[in-house]
């Protein structure tokens, strides 16, 4: 178990977490929930002492094992993958590395071999023979395979290197588990095996995410950060999110009456106190109205983006005709003879654990990238806007304000426009005269959705749009999305996204497309997707 008692962390003026009480028991999962500087990740950094609270404590119960998923993808550079996974278990990989050196002492003594015999035995006590098979058991569950276990990590990429990180934290059975992000960079299967693993999962586990599916399948509680302070709720985030809207509109609704009845009493005495035959009524009421105060109902700290896209003019029936692209990339072909009929109306996801083959196909498609092979034609009515996975070169050097840099997409120049725009989409005051170069990556989304919005465009093609936006965000645009009346492209990993948007599900596997309409839920379970599925894939 792990708690804290009257924990504080202030910064300067800024109080982020005030006088905490809360208590994380064993069997439950505890998504932790807030807006975005909230103070998620470094609540999670306080739990592993990672920084010191300005007040207060953290207590774990003694003999426990607390271990965190790392965030430095080059701290074990030069450790081979399989190690690095068992230096989750410090204490087990200390005892493997003591013995090993034992054994290979030339001049071995009985006091050496005393030490080994308590070694192997504290060995025995925490499972280290079955070590190397637990560890790799993590790492094909996670989607690397054997063939990448006995090399070094720096040898990885990025994505690899935060499914070996993961399997590390969740090494051995900590007694506390705590996770920052894990879903990033995972594809659907590895989520997937992530929410099996997590739901037998019998200790404690703490986790930040803004994978509305994902706390959806994994927690048993919410913890809310706001206000300065961590409430906790029972159930996953949906009932969070349905019981903290009623149990608000129940407070408002109270005020509401109170109001009223205020009201009511303030005429009453207006009308009555010069009366001397109701002066005594008057009276006793004006008492009776000293005595109502309306509950502080404070308004959450969440804020949601106005998110609606609009189409100038309906495309015609003819949208989007792919036949044959192909695509070479440094030697990996990633599209091999791809054809597609889009059709009016559709909203595809596009799935398949090559994320640069579905990135590689948006950009042919808008022009960025010419394909080896193959030809598309777009619909001479059409007009698309594109939301690509990397928006660097829109923001890299440009000193521009984001009124000026909003601007130059808008056929409206009038700044009380542009402005009132940046403002429904959070960039309010003094926030749309900072520059286009020191933005956040949620904000440079945000930003790159209000260019989007502004297009009028009837054919939309994002590429992992959810991607650095918080929970608020990514809400408002899978409403905005589902509302939409045009046509969509769309690359997620977000289940719930998927699910409540599409319409069509297109896979891209190696030996070619799988390709059906229906829902995200109805793709998965189909018995003849799967059977399609492990035809492409060769399994």
């Amino acid at each position: 178990m792990i708690s804290t008692n009257g924990l504080t962390l202030q910064f300067g003026k800024r109080i982020l977490f005030k006088d905490v009480n809360i208590k994380f028991t064993p069997g439950n999962c505890y998504g932790v929930i807030g807006a975005n500087g909230a103070g998620k990740s470094t609540f999670l950094k306080l739990l592993a002492g990672d920084i010191e609270p300005t007040k207060g404590t953290i207590d774990i119960t003694p003999g426990e094992r607390l271990a965190v998923l790392k965030q430095n993808h080059y701290e074990f550079d030069e450790f081979e993958v399989l190690k690095t996974v068992m230096m989750g278990h410090g204490r087990l990989v200390a005892i493997m590395d003591e013995k090993d050196a034992l054994y290979a002492k030339p001049d071995f003594s009985d006091a050496d071999g005393m030490r080994v015999s308590e070694l192997e035995c504290e060995f025995a006590e925490l499972d280290g023979w079955e070590a190397e098979p637990e560890a790799a058991r993590l790492l094909n569950g996670l989607g690397i395979p054997e063939s990448l276990h006995t090399v070094k990590m720096a040898d990885l990429s990025g994505k690899e290197k935060v499914r070996v990180l993961l399997a590390q934290a969740i090494f051995g059975n900590p007694d506390i588990l705590l996770l920052d992000e894990p879903t990033n960079h995972l594809d659907i299967e590895s989520i997937n095996w992530l929410e099996d693993f997590l739901a037998n999962f019998e200790n404690t586990v703490i986790v930040v995410s803004h994978d509305r599916h994902f706390l959806n399948e994994v927690c048993t509680h919410i913890a809310d950060v706001d206000f300065e302070g961590i409430q906790l709720y029972v159930g996953n985030y949906d009932f969070w999110l349905e019981s903290s809207q009623f149990a608000l509109q129940l407070a408002k609704d109270a005020n509401k009456k109170k109001e009223e009845k205020m009201k009511d009493l303030q005429t009453f005495i207006q009308r009555f106190s010069a009366n001397a035959s109701k002066s005594k009524q008057a009276t006793s009421r004006k008492k009776l109205l000293e005595k109502i105060t309306l509950d502080d109902i404070k308004p959450s700290t969440r804020k949601y983006p106005y998110i609606a896209f609009k189409s100038e003019r309906e495309a015609g029936n003819q949208l989007l005709q792919i036949d044959g692209l192909s695509k070479t990339i440094d030697g990996e072909k990633l599209l091999n003879n791809v054809s597609i009929l889009v059709n009016k109306g559709d909203k595809i996801a596009f799935v398949g654990p090559n994320g640069l083959a579905k990135t590689t196909l948006f950009r042919i498609l808008i022009g960025e990238i010419e394909a080896d092979a193959g030809e598309f034609k777009w619909g001479v009515t059409t007009s698309q806007a594109y939301l690509g996975k990397d928006n660097s070169a829109f923001f890299e050097g440009v000193k521009l304000s984001l009124v000026d840099w909003l601007r130059q997409y808008s056929v409206d120049q009038d700044e009380s426009f542009i402005r009132g725009f940046l403002g429904r989409m959070l960039f309010s005051g003094e926030e749309s005269l900072k520059h286009a170069d020191v933005l956040s990556g949620g904000e440079k989304v945000r930003c790159m959705l209000s260019k989007m919005m502004l297009s009028g465009a009837n054919v939309l093609l994002l590429d992992e749009p959810t991607n650095h936006l918080d929970l608020e965000s990514i809400t408002s645009l899978n409403n905005g999305l589902t509302s939409f009346n045009g046509t969509m492209l769309f690359v997620s990993h977000d289940h719930q996204f998927i699910q409540t948007i599409a319409n069509r599900i297109i896979e891209i596997t190696p030996n070619g497309l799988v390709d059906r309409t229906m829902t995200y839920d109805e793709y998965l379970e189909n018995p003849e997707v799967k059977k399609q599925l492990a035809e492409q894939y060769g399994k």
